[in-house]
Formats: structure tokens, sequence, C-alpha cells
């Protein structure tokens, strides 16, 4: 490999960016040279990323679905014609997400190898999802999946694939192990955390209501989104006052060191998550953690030992484990502990290592996929 091309559609502070800004940053470290294709006037985790070089092309999300899909395409087009300057180079075209469908059709009218790295089975509507899995399937050479629910779930016939769990990256790593063999002082009053996007299959209005249904309890609520677009979400809601609402973050270190708890309440009809990246950072702080029985996150969530599984669905079985945790401080200790130790697992060596082989496995083989110690 000379030369390896990133691409993602929309740099923001979500799951997906932060997971190819972890790859990068390993492939630079590790002598590759890397270019960076995403949108331009964001900012997010692949912003200001040493040692790469930018190339930037128009897109933002508009809530007119017109609208949307107009920007969608302009992308798309913009990226299939960048996809010229890589001719005769030897590059991998690394793409993010199954969006980016432009720059695998350039790549492959230009005979580049593709990479997928697959995060979502929830694309809508459907047959736009069908349309992306057919370039996909068409062009790739090598796909990742972000876990065994995800490769089961969407597989692309006859396409190599591989399983990498996602990790966090060392100086996340660090700051969160700084921090726990620091002995600080966590607040006296348990204090529960979801990180997520402002929308109602994320959870956000069941969060509200259990923060409601337990005012004794702190609920500290961390929204991808702007200060505004919280306004106008919550605008005819009654929101409980031992509820803080924050909008999107760089850096989320503060919050896990406040929390006693992480939760993600994704409906596991309208949004199935294939990983989980919150559950994993507040892992690596040693908290346990509550999230659906379904996709990725079952996968990381050992129920009883690490965390529970709980369907947002089922609304006192919620409140009965958040009261659990909060009350039972034997139990509580125990599963931090574990929390802890299983968030080991998910080490960066082992996820730079994984991306590294799909990305340069030439032939047409099963790619090995990397093991997740029980």
């Amino acid at each position: 490999m000379k030369k390896i091309i990133c691409i993602h559609l929309y740099n923001d502070y979500s799951g997906s960016p932060l997971v190819l800004s972890t790859s990068i940053k390993n492939l630079v470290k590790r002598g590759f040279e890397v270019e960076v294709l995403t949108s331009k006037g964001t900012t997010g985790f692949l912003s200001g990323i040493k040692g790469v070089r930018y190339r930037n092309f128009r897109y933002r999300f508009y809530d007119n679905k017109l609208l949307r899909l107009g920007m969608l395409l302009w992308s798309q087009l913009t990226l299939f014609v960048m996809m010229a300057r890589y001719r005769n180079t030897g590059s991998v075209v690394y793409i993010n997400t199954l969006l980016p469908f432009g720059a695998a059709l350039g790549a492959k009218l230009w005979n580049l190898r593709v990479v997928y790295h697959m995060h979502e089975t929830t694309v809508n509507p459907p047959i736009l999802k069908r349309f992306l899995k057919a370039v996909a399937r068409r062009c790739a050479s090598g796909v990742i999946y972000v876990s065994r629910f995800l490769q089961r779930a969407e597989p692309l016939a006859g396409v190599p694939s591989t399983v990498v769990y996602n990790s966090l990256d060392a100086e996340f790593v660090k700051q969160a192990l700084d921090f726990r063999n620091g002995r600080h002082q966590k607040p006296r009053r348990f204090t529960a955390l979801m990180l997520c996007s402002l929308k109602a299959y994320k959870g956000v209005d069941v969060y509200v209501r259990l923060a409601a249904k337990l005012s004794q309890y702190q609920f500290l609520l961390v929204l991808n989104s702007d200060m505004e677009s919280i306004r106008q979400y919550f605008a005819d809601t009654d929101l409980p006052q031992n509820l803080v609402i924050f909008p999107s973050a760089k850096s989320v270190h503060s919050f896990y060191e406040e929390a006693h708890l992480v939760l993600n309440l994704s409906h596991p009809l309208y949004w199935v998550e294939t990983f989980g990246m919150t559950l994993l950072e507040g892992m690596q702080y040693g908290l346990p953690v509550i999230g659906p029985p379904v996709g990725g996150p079952a996968e990381i969530i050992r129920d009883g030992y690490n965390g529970f599984q709980v369907d947002q669905r089922n609304f006192d079985s919620l409140v009965d484990k958040v009261n659990l945790l909060a009350t039972d401080q034997q139990l509580y200790d125990q599963m931090a502990a574990n929390a802890a130790d299983f968030a080991s697992n998910f080490n960066e060596e082992k996820f730079v290592e994984g991306v590294i082989n799909a990305l340069s496995t030439e032939k047409v083989q099963q790619i090995p996929s990397v093991e997740l110690a029980a």
C-alpha cells in the first residue's frame, strides 16, 4: 500500500468518525501516507489529525428529504470525480460506513482496492439501503464489521470480511486509567449518564422519563447537537430538575468522571446498535453499563457481570436495575471492577492490527477475525 484514502461523509462527534480517527492516527504512526476526504466546514473527531492531508467536499444534513437527497447525490458525484486523482497510484480506498457510494464507484472505475468499514444496519429508506449494499458488493475487495451481529445481519455476498471490534485510542485509555488510579472522589449523589444523538429512537425521551421517575438520582444527558436544536426538541417537555443536558462536546472525560453508570437506550426495533462506543468508554472508566439486549451491545454487555441488558420498552425493569446499582454497594463495586477488566479486551493494538490486515489482504479469502476474549 502506497497511500490510504480515508473517506467519511459527515464529520461530527458521533461514533463512526471516532472509530475512523483511531484508525487514521495509528496508520500515520506506522508510516502510512494518509489522506482524509470528509465534509467541508464541519468539526468533529476527524478534524485536525496530525500527519494527514485533507480534501473536503460539500455536504450537510437537511431535515427536508428532497434537499437531503440532493445534497447526498451532489456529494457523491464530487467524490466520484475526486477518485480520478488516485488512478495509477496503488492507493487503497478506505470507506467508513455504507453512505459514500460515489467514492466506491469512482475507485472501482480506476481499479483501486476498496475496503469498507461497516458500522450501520439501520439505513432508511430501505431502497437506499439496497442500493448502497449493491454498490458495496460490486466494488469492495474487503469489509470490516464492528460486531459479529453486524456481520451476520448485513453480509456482502462474495466479499471477504472480518470482525474488528472497536477500541478506544491510547490517549483516552490513559486518561481513564489515570482517573481510576488517582482515587478521585465521585459525587455523593448517584449519577447516571447517557451520550447519544438527539433522536427519539436513541431513547432520549425514555431517559427523560427515567430521570423523572428516579428523582433521588442525578441524570446527565450529552447530545450530539447544538443547544438551539436541543431547546426546540424539548420545547413542549417538562424536564425534571435532576436532569442536566449538554450539547455535543469534543472531550467527554469530565462526564465519565462524574458518572456512576452509563446507559444506552436505543429502541431495539427502530435503531439496532451495532456496537456501543459509549458503553465501552464507560467500562474503561470502571462504570457498569445498561444497554439493549440486541445487536452489538449484547456482545459487550455480559448480563449481571459488567452491567445489564435491558430493553427500553421494559421501563419497570430499567427502573429496578438503576435502583439496584445505586443501592447495592457490594454489587456495584463488583460490576465496576468487572467492567474495567472487560474493557481491556478492546485494546488499540488488536484493533489496528485487524484494520491493517483488512486493508492489505490482497487474496480473495476470508480475513481472520479479531477475537473477543470471554
